[in-house]
């Protein structure tokens, strides 16, 4: 992608909106439902759609999206109120939109599904969307609705806004296909009346062209054009590649980022034992706990504190004073007197609470959440080297130096795709929960030209 594309998309609106949509007839009308700060309706006002109300019960939300759109005292807008007491609306609407709380079916959460009072939103989004009958609408929610675990919830949903008239088709789009460097699944559900003529004829969008890094976005940090170095999947792996890599994780190369843990393990893993002085019998005990805390035959949990009688076995001569060496430098602790197992025993704690960094030339970081993340941009690139060489000038270069920065709110808007005039929430923490709560601007804005093309 050339420099001028670059400017195109931190100049997010003059890239979403090379060709508005143009109508002759009536301005097309939607309302906002679960309105959060206004990730919806931004795409929609620049696709030239009107906002006839929006429903939000969360105060400080409210807040950010009246700071934002709702300025004038005298607007005829309607502030709807919680969904659960709206019913036939004071006036007709032809698109409704709104991300339906996620926390039932998101790994974050507790996975009640349907069960979860969240969860039983549905049930008002069903009786406003059949109460309205618009001519569509776009529902948003997290990838783990979709799951196995879940299909018979989804399957649920589907039914029933099909059965209210409509033409219903769902898939799952990622932040980073339309523009923005962030790996972000969501589901998006659609549906189209069914006595409109074109109510088959939506097809979902395919991902934009180009693509754009962590330094295009986020401010200070270092940009480059280094090449990155090729490696045999035997050499990364030795022929055994993990099932768990995610899409940035290429078979070839090394990752763009180092994840802070003592109970995983890889070429850009950081453990404790690497960032403080150990000699080579401690990291060896570290690495034999880490392989077998795990395993089934110590206990039923997904890592289990070993006894030191079971440590004995696996380590030739070990003596508790090695172990309690250890502990002495919090790299392992003693738990209950089950055994001993690392202090930081949480990957979405990271160490000396950092989980992950990633760097500069990065395609995407992590999800954003509502709850926070300890992820960390890195300030400087560093060259792809071969794996040690990789990760030790990592720990010399970017942390034992500090060459590296946390994620502002600021940080978050840009990677969700919110525009420059965006007046985001005073409180850090707050403008954070926010952002990390909305739905990608672009992604929105794809989605609905797509739709829209199709009941004009």
């Amino acid at each position: 992608m050339n420099p001028t594309m670059y400017a195109q998309q931190l100049e997010l609106f003059e890239l979403f909106n090379p060709n508005p949509i143009k109508t002759s007839r009536s301005q097309l009308t939607f309302v906002d439902l679960f309105a959060g700060i206004g990730g919806f309706r931004i795409p929609l006002e620049e696709l030239g759609c009107k906002c006839l109300g929006y429903s939000e019960i969360d105060k400080k939300a409210i807040q950010t999206y009246r700071d934002n759109f709702i300025k004038d005292a005298n607007s005829d807008e309607v502030y709807l109120g919680d969904i659960t007491n709206l019913n036939q609306l004071p006036f007709p609407i032809d698109v409704l939109v709104g991300g339906v709380p996620c926390q039932p079916w998101s790994i974050a959460g507790k996975m009640q599904g349907l069960d979860d009072p969240r969860g039983k939103l549905w049930t008002d989004v069903f009786r406003v969307v059949t109460a309205n009958r618009p001519k569509a609408f776009i529902f948003e929610n997290v990838k783990g609705l979709t799951e196995p675990r879940n299909i018979e919830s989804l399957k649920y949903i589907i039914n029933n806004l099909t059965s209210s008239g409509y033409v219903v088709k769902y898939e799952v789009l990622n932040s980073y296909d339309f523009g923005l460097p962030q790996d972000r699944d969501r589901m998006f559900i659609v549906g189209i009346r069914n006595d409109l003529e074109r109510c088959w004829g939506f097809t979902f969008p395919k991902p934009i062209e180009g693509a754009i890094k962590l330094y295009d976005v986020i401010p200070g940090i270092q940009r480059s054009n280094f090449r990155k170095q090729k490696f045999s999947p035997t050499v990364l792996f030795d022929g055994k590649i993990p099932g768990s890599r995610g899409r940035f994780q290429k078979l070839d190369e090394l990752n763009d980022f180092f994840l802070f843990t003592d109970i995983r393990d890889g070429h850009t893993t950081i453990h404790s034992w690497d960032l403080i002085e150990t000699t080579s019998r401690e990291k060896l005990i570290c690495q034999t706990i880490m392989k077998n805390r795990r395993k089934n035959i110590y206990g039923e949990k997904d890592g289990n504190p070993l006894q030191f009688k079971v440590l004995a076995t696996l380590i030739p001569e070990l003596k508790q004073t090695e172990i309690d060496n250890l502990v002495d430098k919090e790299i392992l602790r003693s738990v209950d007197d089950k055994g001993y197992d690392f202090v930081n025993s949480k990957i979405s704690s990271g160490i000396n609470g950092i989980s992950k960094i990633f760097l500069p030339h990065a395609d995407a970081i992590a999800t954003l959440t509502a709850t926070g993340t300890r992820d960390f941009v890195a300030t400087i690139s560093i060259q792809c080297q071969e794996p040690l060489a990789y990760k030790e000038t990592f720990i010399r270069e970017i942390y034992q130096k500090k060459n590296f920065q946390p994620l502002t709110a600021q940080d978050y808007a840009k990677l969700q795709g919110f525009p420059e005039w965006f007046k985001i929430y005073e409180n850090e923490t707050t403008a954070k929960h926010q952002l990390g709560n909305a739905v990608s601007i672009p992604v929105v804005y794809h989605l609905a030209k797509a739709l829209l093309e199709n009941i004009l």
